[in-house]
């Protein structure tokens, strides 16, 4: 989680940086307790040492005859283990308040990240593209595909509730489309290896990516134990847990396609309408494992390889630099990619996240037990781990339809998705 050899050498370091991520001060606490730890840890290795000292030396002292020797170091072994008991307690409890502490903390933000509370903070680092300007007002995607009958939100409450929705007819096909033509793309043109992994994990794999202990009320989970994934991120990056890595291996890079699932408990209120916030919806995901020396190239190309999506379908949209305030919890550098919505806002528009690409370093990995090593060498060290939406692929639909929407209401496919249309060019 963190380096704790780091932490005591400079304590002010980690204070400052978790107060720009709005934290009190953490490490008073967290040396106090490390400092009960160790001090119990060596109590406890230097009674054993005793222990097994003097239990080598009852057997001399027997051989001699010597009942008041034995007796005397059957005594200090007894003490011995006394002492073993009383500092293991005092370790366990210890270790247990150290680790409740240490795996709620978030990652250490990286220098180039902007101070900032929230949102607000947030830095633009480029634009891409032009608004598209329409002779009408523009519908937001509720309206269109309603409108289309492809898209059915009070179906899919009487199944299942709010924040779900039926995809029908060319709109499901669309939705299909973008899917495969991004998986494409980013196995053909991007270098990721397509990799289907499962969508229910144990919780040790949210742990390795920082969703559990924190964030457990934004899963849903399974009655034997397993957790839904809100992204896959969790499988894929968990492949390389517990693993030494040859560094010739490195970069890993994978991209999946799955279903994610999330509870969505800490937006209450947010994106009530339409497909913009869901608690089922379709993903491409990217993740690449590296070594410490490219993970800042990786991160860059990374989210190339997502705004590649964008403008390969001529969607305007702008990146982000996201401030300390507006980061997740594993992340210690992110860039999120705002796509221009035109329905948005009564039809004046507005930019809306649909990608969020981020470098968390080896905070991931620490949790994970992921390392590498370079050929030839015995030592190793933590991997860095990547992960970004490439795309997000439901918002990416309601992006195509609010973009590309016509005044007759039909919708035009874009041309790159016309091959995965089988040749239609318009919805509608």
């Amino acid at each position: 989680m963190h380096d704790l050899k780091a932490l005591r050498e400079n304590p002010a370091h980690y204070d400052a940086s978790w107060a720009l991520r709005g934290l009190s001060a953490q490490t008073p606490a967290i040396l106090e307790i490390d400092s009960r730890l160790r001090t119990a840890m060596t109590k406890r290795m230097e009674a054993e040492a005793v222990r097994n000292s003097a239990s080598k030396a009852i057997g001399a002292a027997k051989a001699q005859k010597n009942e008041a020797e034995a007796a005397r170091l059957m005594a200090e072994v007894a003490e011995a283990k006394t002492v073993m008991e009383e500092s293991s307690q005092i370790e366990a409890v210890a270790q247990a308040e150290l680790d409740a502490i240490i795996q709620a903390l978030p990652n250490l933000p990286d220098l180039s990240v902007p101070v900032g509370d929230d949102e607000t903070g947030n830095v633009v680092v480029k634009h891409w593209g032009t608004p598209p300007q329409f002779p009408f007002v523009p519908k937001d995607h509720v309206a269109i595909g309603e409108a289309l009958g492809g898209m059915d939100f009070e179906g899919a409450a009487r199944i299942s509730g709010s924040r779900f929705v039926v995809l029908s007819g060319q709109m499901a096909r669309l939705e299909r489309a973008l899917g495969q033509f991004m998986l494409d793309q980013h196995t053909e043109k991007n270098g990721y290896q397509e990799t289907n992994a499962p969508v229910l994990v144990r919780d040790h794999a949210l742990f390795g990516t920082g969703q559990l202990p924190k964030f457990e009320e934004d899963l849903f989970k399974t009655t034997d134990g397993r957790y839904l994934i809100p992204t896959s991120e969790v499988s894929l990056t968990n492949l390389v847990r517990e693993q030494i890595i040859d560094d010739e291996r490195l970069p890993i890079r994978m991209t999946a396609l799955s279903p994610c699932f999330r509870s969505e408990a800490g937006s209450a209120g947010r994106d009530t309408r339409g497909m913009i916030r869901q608690h089922q919806f379709w993903k491409v995901e990217l993740v690449s494992i590296t070594t410490p020396e490219i993970s800042e190239a990786e991160h860059e190309r990374m989210t190339a390889s997502a705004e590649g999506i964008l403008e390969a379908l001529k969607l305007p949209y702008r990146r982000m630099l996201l401030c300390t305030g507006d980061m997740g919890f594993s992340a210690q550098r992110t860039y999120d990619l705002e796509v221009w919505l035109p329905g948005q806002n009564d039809g004046t528009g507005a930019y809306r996240e649909i990608s969020s690409c981020s470098n968390c370093g080896d905070f991931q990995a620490r949790r994970m037990e992921s390392r590498t090593r370079a050929k030839g060498e015995k030592a190793t060290r933590f991997v860095h781990t990547l992960n970004g939406s490439g795309l997000a692929v439901g918002r990416t639909l309601v992006a195509v339809l609010e973009n590309y929407q016509q005044e007759d209401g039909t919708i035009r496919v874009p041309d790159v998705l016309v091959p995965y249309m089988g040749g239609l060019t318009h919805l509608g």
